[in-house]
């Protein structure tokens, strides 16, 4: 595997800073005031493209094509803070800019363990937002087709939101060479603190969700195999693959040129990665992923766990809220997502809570052997799910919005862009909360029970348990 060479950080000013800042998203973030540091690098390197034309690792197609790409870093400012726990994430491009979604699901859980947070550009469409967005910060940035036009191999037809000229099937290489350069003791590595060593020695753990969720299929069974033949090692030492499996977005394209792996073909499911993997479907999309369901395993070569979030919906108001502010947005040739459906504001429903957790409990697998609960599927007969009485969905990850409810919680809505996926909920009238809840003590008493369980389950972390118990007291229930 080659190596990559990375940048110092890029300067930031008032009018040159990283396209999805912290300080410039749609809800500004302050770091220096919860101890951490925002760096931008460019990292350049060079890639192969790859075939993958049976299970099994995949084939050099292409060797040696040159790319520049950046790294949005974000981490604790003292090394003495840092926890050793580096979450590696390919930036989301489904809106044809980065989303930073990792950060904005589990940046509690990151910040309160001291962990630090690494998103990557992975793909072309996105780093013409960022030329368009800033063409002197981001000029040196490309992933150019290593073969020519008129090359017969360069496919006539690629995807709508790429080009011939640039190269998807880059991305596994960039991951990889992002990752060994994270692991290298060298000033140069964005966590290394000039030599000082952090809390408890450096775990990379690769996080993926919606689109790169299903490029975690890509790297984890054709390329990870590739770099551990090599090396002898996983660059990795553990995955969260989010919301993406079976016939919802549970693969890509090795190259864009490349048809995907049918529905029932075993590159589609992990086993034997070597590795822990953690997969979770959310509510909008575990029936069409439902293929990707597979036992949990705690044998240490197989080590999985599947879960299905009851309640929560797949494009999130937090995805948004953590991405690039809607004007950079626009400076960036894109549309704004809509946070509204035809329903209403997306679902709030806070899918962090089961994030948290699940990052927690991930490190606690690697680092000390203490595998994560197991969950059960939602429940499904004849094709659709069962419901409650409320409406709610019956079986997955449970919460006290479906337990102790207030609502009725949806996966799908209507409306532009991604609004299939994003849910929204039917609060419950005041008089029909009043008939299931005598009195404002008896909820908050119920949610208080059922958020105590699930917290000693370790289903939920404790810090989001007291969390949803004061929003509970704050609730105008009944």
């Amino acid at each position: 595997m080659t190596s990559s060479r990375i940048t110092d950080p890029i300067r930031v000013t008032t009018t040159s800073y990283p396209f999805g800042a912290a300080n410039h998203t749609r809800i500004p973030e302050n770091l220096a005031a919860i101890g951490y540091v925002e760096e931008e690098y460019f990292v350049s390197g060079l890639a192969n493209v790859y075939t993958w034309p049976a299970p099994g690792p995949a084939v050099v197609r292409t060797a040696n094509a040159p790319y520049t790409t950046r790294i949005l870093v974000r981490r604790p400012a003292k090394a003495a803070s840092f926890s050793g726990n580096v979450v590696v994430e390919p930036l989301n491009p489904s809106n044809l800019f980065d989303l930073n979604l990792g950060w904005g699901l589990m940046h509690d859980q990151l910040t309160r363990n001291g962990d630090a947070w690494v998103g990557v550009t992975v793909k072309p469409v996105s780093i013409q937002t960022l030329k368009t967005f800033n063409p002197v910060r981001y000029k040196p940035l490309a992933m150019s087709n290593p073969l020519s036009l008129d090359d017969p191999n360069n496919c006539a037809t690629v995807p709508s939101d790429s080009s011939r000229s640039t190269e998807n099937g880059l991305a596994w290489d960039i991951y990889s060479q992002v990752g060994q350069l994270l692991r290298t003791p060298s000033a140069k590595s964005p966590v290394h603190y000039g030599g000082r060593d952090p809390r408890q020695p450096l775990k990379l753990y690769g996080f993926g969700y919606s689109q790169t969720g299903g490029y975690m299929y890509d790297y984890i069974n054709a390329v990870a195999p590739r770099v551990v033949q090599q090396t002898g090692r996983s660059i990795y030492d553990a995955y969260i693959v989010a919301v993406a499996g079976g016939a919802f977005a549970g693969i890509y394209p090795i190259n864009q040129c490349e048809a995907v792996p049918p529905l029932d073909d075993p590159r589609r499911q992990f086993s034997n990665v070597g590795v822990p993997i953690i997969h979770v479907m959310s509510q909008s999309d575990y029936l069409r992923g439902i293929t990707a369901r597979r036992p949990d395993s705690d044998v240490p070569t197989d080590a999985y766990r599947q879960y299905e979030m009851a309640g929560a919906g797949h494009a999130t108001p937090t995805e948004l809220n953590y991405a690039a502010a809607p004007a950079d947005i626009e400076k960036g040739g894109r549309a704004v997502p809509p946070m509204d459906c035809n329903e209403g504001p997306r679902s709030r429903f806070p899918s962090q809570i089961f994030f948290d957790a699940m990052l927690q409990n991930l490190d606690e697998w690697v680092r000390r052997g203490i595998a994560p609960p197991y969950g059960s599927p939602i429940v499904v007969q004849n094709g659709a799910p069962v419901l409650d009485r409320w409406g709610n969905v019956v079986g997955g990850l449970r919460s006290p919005y479906l337990d102790v409810p207030t609502s009725t919680w949806y996966g799908s809505s209507t409306g532009p862009s991604f609004c299939a996926i994003a849910g929204h909920e039917v609060p419950f009238s005041q008089a029909l909360l009043r008939q299931i809840y005598p009195s404002h003590g008896a909820y908050v008493r119920a949610v208080t029970k059922n958020t105590n369980a699930l917290v000693k389950q370790r289903f939920i972390t404790r810090y989001d348990g007291e969390r949803l118990i004061r929003e509970a007291a704050a609730a105008n229930v009944p």
